[in-house]
Order: structure tokens, then sequence, then C-alpha cells
């Protein structure tokens, strides 16, 4: 057996999982890892039961298993075995059994004790997916409360070890050096910003100058199967084989293009090549510089493939690949200089994909949070919980139901768990072709057709000479055989309201108008490319949308009539009566609307609205247009401006600012909104009866009393004040104050009223805050001045001991 690098520590491995039943392990790839710890554990005799190998991809874990079956000069399914989806090869004498990540889940939540279990690795946990993130939170809780005694080992090639260990309860850790030949890289000065045309077309050219200029096979790592097909045609005279590596390629392909082989290949992969899986005789790496990744939105509640610059972390592994056998080259298709702008790790799938198999593993297990090494972000959890229940997974309150631990069982994505229960005979070949590749990909030039029943006509027998789509078509039939006995709806509903069933959010309604708009009955918007057949259709169900902009293209859909979708949801039908203000027409619109989720299918006109609903439009109203729409009366703004005034002193008043009462017009005005309809109705609107409602009798009296409207004068005039100015000031005669001797104050600190005194024509001949000092003071010089000009009016000289007047002296005294 060949010496790897991981065989120096497998000692350390073993007395580390002796001591404290857990581990973290840092090997670079090529160390040997994979292979070798399993099989340590194994011939160490110090398990019993069998050892589980998590591997993140289902090529990666066939190979691993065709390696130690190899080792040990077995076939594999005798002592080491494997479980993928849709194939499993182990028997009742395996003891280390390979599985993807989602199958232990399964596993734990079957059984939660693991029986027969005595060890699980995590193999190429830098990758940090979702299930291996999940698979270690669950284990680690097994550990804790039922089995003490169950082995814990993560393996990694680049992150950071120290986080996990701590998770881990501070599990040892071993470092693996490795073992790996130098590695030249060069880098490709071009422009800044490639197309995707001058991306591939720079490919394709470096792998034709590779072949010239240097010896032994070539990776390429690209970011899709798309780029990968594209790639593949600018190569067809190279003197090489020419294989593509990706997830959906079949098994059998994906064998070809990693067996050991004399001739000289050149392998076009995408991030699947870069951990796990040995390609022998590589000795150039061309790195394209992008990965392709799923995000999330949450605030669309779609999931969407991005395409990204490498981070640094992926840039390394790939590179490494060139000097596992041999000292080797790596050509990266960017800058020097830009390396700097790269990230240094891939984000956690955790953090930005689609929760809602999480949420529903996490009501099955009965918990809100698990320990994650990095926890889900709670928006995309929660938003995840509120689609569950709507595919009544969960209940109002968010417990599970018997429907919900249905789905759970079954290996596809919860809506289309939901659509597999609850469905017709359409259910199941659907379920498969959105479990699979799109058959129609790649037909033809441009963008496949938007319309799904088009992929439904392949799967009963319409064939396509393009071979990869007959492969997707093959895969999606293996599906269909795969999901057979999860299939369990009798219901004949239609193709497209089947499909609702998984899409209760993406029921579709065209928008007036030319363009093809849609409407979705989750309350976003998507559209139809222009052109496809189906965009004209009235209503549509949509599978795939691009999650990019605010209206998302619609890429996968089924028509469905109004009646289909009425019938396949009942519960989200609804009669909503609302009355809304029109900003364009300045009035009430009260409507009685037919709704199917957020979807308006009838709209009519609601005659005899509540008064309830009518306020609150005329509210609306009224803070689209303003608060000085309504018909702002004299005694209205002095209200207002008394009330202010006295609650700038510390009054324990009503706060009437215009801000105040705009924010809390239900509280003030509600009740004398009932009979508003328009725009011209607040105008003749007298808010005073409903200022004055906002003061108890007390509040009122006091505010008569500190503020009062106006002021009485001495011959009984009742002059009105003025609060819009502070202070206060009222206007009035000089000879209607004869006889005062005591400026009138206001206010809870008895503040000197302002008086503008006036002469009998009206015009002021002094303004004062002390009536007494005028007396004693101004009033001579304005007496001198004034009694010539209004000889026929008072001006005594004493003004204190004279009757107040507001009548001149008859003609001829």
């Amino acid at each position: 057996m060949t010496a790897l690098p991981i065989d120096e520590v497998l000692p350390q491995i073993l007395a580390a999982v002796d001591a404290a039943g857990r581990a973290v392990i840092q090997a670079p790839p090529g160390a040997g890892k994979t292979t070798r710890v399993p099989l340590a554990l194994l011939q160490s005799g110090d398990l019993d039961g069998r050892i589980i190998l998590l591997e993140p991809r289902r090529v990666a874990a066939r190979a691993a298993a065709e390696r130690m079956a190899q080792t040990l000069g077995e076939a594999v399914g005798e002592t080491v075995g494997y479980r993928i989806r849709g194939e499993s090869k182990a028997g009742p004498a395996t003891r280390i059994e390979v599985v993807t990540e989602g199958i232990l889940t399964r596993m734990i939540q079957d059984a939660p004790d693991l029986p027969g279990v005595s060890a699980v690795i995590f193999d190429e946990f830098h990758e940090r997916s979702l299930n291996a993130d999940l698979g270690l939170a669950l284990c680690l809780e097994v550990r804790e409360a039922l089995r003490e005694d169950l082995v814990l080992i993560a393996m990694s090639a680049t992150l950071d070890a120290a986080p996990v260990a701590d998770l881990m309860g501070s599990a040892p850790i071993v470092t693996s050096e490795g073992r790996s030949y130098p590695v030249e890289t060069r880098w490709r000065d071009r422009p800044a910003k490639l197309t995707r045309r001058d991306r591939i077309a720079l490919t394709a050219e470096t792998v034709e100058q590779v072949l010239t200029q240097e010896e032994g096979s070539v990776l390429v790592f690209l970011p899709g199967a798309g780029e990968i097909r594209e790639v593949q045609g600018r190569l067809g005279g190279v003197s090489a084989d020419i294989f593509p590596l990706y997830g959906a390629l079949s098994f059998a392909d994906q064998r070809r293009a990693i067996a050991p082989s004399s001739a000289r290949r050149v392998v076009l992969a995408t991030s699947i090549a870069e951990t796990s899986l040995t390609i022998e005789g590589v000795r150039v790496v061309i790195d394209a510089g992008l990965a392709r990744r799923a995000r999330f939105d949450p605030r669309s509640g779609m999931s969407r493939l991005v395409t990204e610059p490498v981070t640094r972390a992926e840039a390394d592994q790939r590179r490494g690949r060139a000097g596992r056998v041999e000292a080797g080259i790596c050509y990266r298709l960017w800058s020097k200089g830009e390396e700097g702008a790269l990230a240094a790790y891939p984000p956690a799938e955790i953090e930005a994909t689609d929760l809602t198999a999480l949420a529903l593993e996490l009501a099955v297990w009965g918990a809100e949070t698990l320990p994650f090494l990095t926890p889900p972000p709670e928006r995309a959890l929660a938003e995840a919980r509120d689609l569950l229940i709507r595919l009544g997974a969960l209940d109002r309150q968010g417990r599970l139901t018997e429907h919900g631990r249905q789905m759970s069982g079954m290996p596809v994505h919860p809506r289309l768990a939901h659509m597999l229960i609850r469905g017709g005979p359409d259910a199941l070949p659907l379920a498969a072709l959105l479990s699979t590749r799109d058959p129609l990909r790649g037909v033809g030039a441009g963008r496949p057709p938007v319309d799904l029943s088009l992929r439904l006509a392949t799967l009963r027998g319409a064939r396509h000479a393009d071979v990869a789509n007959q492969a997707a078509l093959g895969e999606a039939r293996a599906e269909m055989r795969r999901l057979k006995r999860f299939a369990r709806g009798a219901s004949d509903l239609g193709p497209g309201a089947t499909l609702s069933l998984a899409y209760p959010d993406r029921m579709a309604l065209r928008r007036p108008g030319e363009a093809p708009r849609y409407h979705l009955s989750g309350g976003k918007g998507a559209c139809v490319p222009d052109g496809d057949a189906l965009a004209g259709q009235r209503m549509l169900v949509a599978a795939d949308l691009s999650g990019e902009g605010a209206e998302p293209e619609i890429r996968l859909a089924l028509t469905a009539t109004e009646a289909e979708l009425k019938a396949a949801h009942p519960d989200q039908l609804r009669w909503v009566e609302l009355c809304l203000w029109s900003r364009r027409h300045r009035r009430i619109d009260a409507r009685r609307r037919l709704m199917l989720g957020a979807l308006i299918l009838e709209d009519r006109g609601w005659p005899d609205a509540t008064a309830e609903a009518l306020a609150a439009a005329a509210m609306d109203g009224i803070r689209d247009l303003g608060l000085s729409c309504l018909g702002w009366t004299k005694p209205a703004r002095l209200l207002q401006a008394r009330i202010d005034w006295l609650r700038a002193r510390g009054a324990a008043v009503p706060d009437m600012s215009n801000a105040t009462l705009e924010e809390t017009l239900e509280g003030w005005l509600a009740p004398f909104l009932a009979h508003i309809r328009t725009a011209d109705d607040l105008a003749r609107l007298d808010p005073l009866p409903a200022l004055r409602g906002m003061l108890d009798w007390e509040t009122a009296q006091t505010a008569d009393r500190l503020a009062p409207e106006r002021f009485v004068a001495p011959t009984g005039s009742r002059v009105a004040v003025d609060y819009s100015v502070d202070p206060p000031r009222i206007a009035i005669r000089l000879q209607e104050l004869f006889g005062l001797d005591r400026h009138p104050t206001i206010g809870p600190e008895n503040l000197p009223l302002l008086i503008d005194l006036l002469s009998p024509g009206q015009r002021v001949v002094q303004t004062t805050a002390d009536l007494p000092g005028f007396w004693r003071s101004s009033y001579a010089d304005v007496r001198k001045d004034m009694r010539g000009r209004y000889p026929r009016h008072p001006w005594p000289e004493d003004p204190t001991a004279a009757d107040p007047t507001r009548r001149a002296k008859p003609r001829g005294t």
C-alpha cells in the first residue's frame, strides 16, 4: 500500500479519538485523509459498529468507497459500501459506509440514538454545506443526550479548525502537513471586465496554448455546465481527450473523467473537482476564476444561482490540484493585482441558501435552533417557516403537523413533497422534472421555452437529438422511479393546479397592458420573456424564476385556469372588503374583491361600506393630502394654538401640533369621517368639534382659565387673543382700558399679555407688557398727541381714575 502523508499522524488521530471521542483533522488535498482515516479506525479494533463517512458529493462518495474497497482487496458493498440518492451498495457485513450528507440527517431523524453506528466522520467540512452543518449539529446533540460513546471527526483542508474544535467541545486538533509538489502560478493579463463570450474564448485559447507548450493532463475549472459545454465546443481539434465533469452528469460519464488513463486529457470541471476527487496525471490547472453559488433572497423568497469570483481559499484548492503527483503549473485567468480583492473564504451555505428544508428538519427534531457553527439568518428562517405553514407542514404556532412529518421523510424539497402527497397523477413527473436538469435546455438557439408542459411531453416519449438532453430525460425517468413510492395524491387537478400545490406563492395573474408582466399570489411581481408562447396567458403557475430584479423572469411555468386554482386552494380564497383612497381621483374607492392569495380574481364596488372602513380610507386621504386639506376655521386654529402654547409651558394638555394630529388621526378625527367621500368633503370638514373632543371637561376648564380665547375688557368687550405669537397679544382701543391699574396676565406662570394699544382710528399707538407703567410714563405723550387728532374722544389726565368707554363724546361737548 502506497504511503500517504496522513499515515504519519494516524496514531495521533487514534489517540485523540480514544481520549476524547472526537477530533478535528486538518490535512490538505491529497494527504489521504478521506480513505486512510476510516480504515485506520476500522483496523484499530476499538469500534464495534459501523463507521459513517460523509461526503458532500455523490461522485466523491462513490470514488472514496471504491478506493477503500480496493485497498482491502474487496468489491464495493462488502466491508466498504456507499449510499447515495437513488443508489446503495452496502450489505450486512458493511463496516464503513460512505454516504452523502442528507442521508445522515434522515438516519438521525429516524433513529436518534444511531443504533449500530460507532463513528461519524465529516469529510471536506470546509465546504460548509447546509447538510454538513445540520448533520454535525444533530450529532453533537445526540452525543450529549443519548450517545456519549459516539465518535465524531471533522476533516477539513482549509477551514480554520479552532472554531470547529470549540463547537465540538474542545475537540483535539490533529494537523497533517500533506505532500505536494511545487506549483508555479502564472497570471493572465487581460481587460478588467470580460464578457461571458470573451471569458470562454480566453479559456479555450489558454487550453490550446498549454497543450502545445506543456506536458501532462489539464484540469480546467469553470463555473457551470453551460460554460463547460461552450469551451468543449471550441476544442474540437486539440490533440487530447476532452472530458466534462459536473454534478449532473451520469455516474458513468463522471467515472470516465476521473478514471486513470495513459492518454493525455483535458478535464473541464466545476468546483466538484476542488476536493475529494483525485484525477490522475493532472499537471496543469487552468482556473477561470469563477464559482456558481445559490443565493437566497428573503425579500423575494426565491433562490437564484449567481456567478461570483472565487475566494482565495477556493483558488488555492484549485491550484493545489496541479501539484498532486509532480511539479505543476496553475494558470489563473485574472491579473495578480486582482487577488487582493478576493474574499478569503466562500460563505457557508446556511448563510445564503433556501432554509425551508432546514426549518422542517428543526421542527421534526423539536428544536428552535441547534449548535450551528454559523447560525442561520433569522429572516430567511422566518420566511422558510412561513412557507411551511402555507404548505401545511407546520401549524400557525409553528408546530409540526402529521402532514409535515410525512413530508420530512421524502427525499425532495418540501414544496415537492407536499405536491407528491396532495397532488394527482401529474405530481410524480413534475417532481421528477423539477428535481433534475431541464431536458430542453440547450435545444436549439437561445433560451428554452418557458412552458413546462413541453418537458412533460418529452418525459412521455418526445425525442430530441441533443445527447445531453437525452441524458437529462434519463435522469428524470430514473427520478420518477425513485419517487414513485412517495406519490400518494389521487385528485385530478390538472398539471397547472398540481404544480400550484408546490408553489402556492407563485400562482401568477397577468397584469393589464401589453407587456407580459404578472402578479404572483405571494405578493411579488414577475415577467415572462417577450415572445415566449406563454406571454399572453392570463394565469400561470411559475416553478422557476431568475430571482433577479424587482420582477424576476419566469423560466418554467404551466398554464392553469381560475377554476382549477380555486379548486386546488379553497383555503386561500377569500372575499376582501376594503376602502382605498385614490390619489389619482382624490376620492375614496370602496371595493369588494375575491382574492386568491395576493391575486385579485374579482373586483366589484362596495356600496354599503362600513363607517369604520370609510373613516380609515378618509384618514389615508388626509395623510396623502396633508392636514391642511381640512376646512380649518379661525376658532379651530385658535384652539390649536392655545393648547400648543399651554403645552409648551408644561400644562397637562394634549399635543395638538400638526405632526401629532396627523399621526393620531384614528384617536381624534375618525368618528367625524363617516360621511367623507372626496377631497371636497374634507375641505368642508371643520376640525373644531374633533379638537374639542380631545379635551375632557376639567382640561377644557383649565385651558379656558389659563389661556382664554378672549380677553374681557373693562367695557365688556371680548377681544380675541392671538396665540400664534409669543407672548400672546391682543389689540384694543386705549380708552377701553381706562381705570385698569393691573396688567392682564395669562398662562400658568401669570405671564403679562402683550397689548397693542389702539387709537380711535385703530392704529397702534403703543405696545406694552406693563399697563400701569404706561399710564405713569408714556401716556402723557400719547395724550398730548391724540387730543388734537381725536378731540371727540376722552383723554383724561388720570386714566386710572377714568371710566372705560367704547364711545366718543357727544357732539357739542
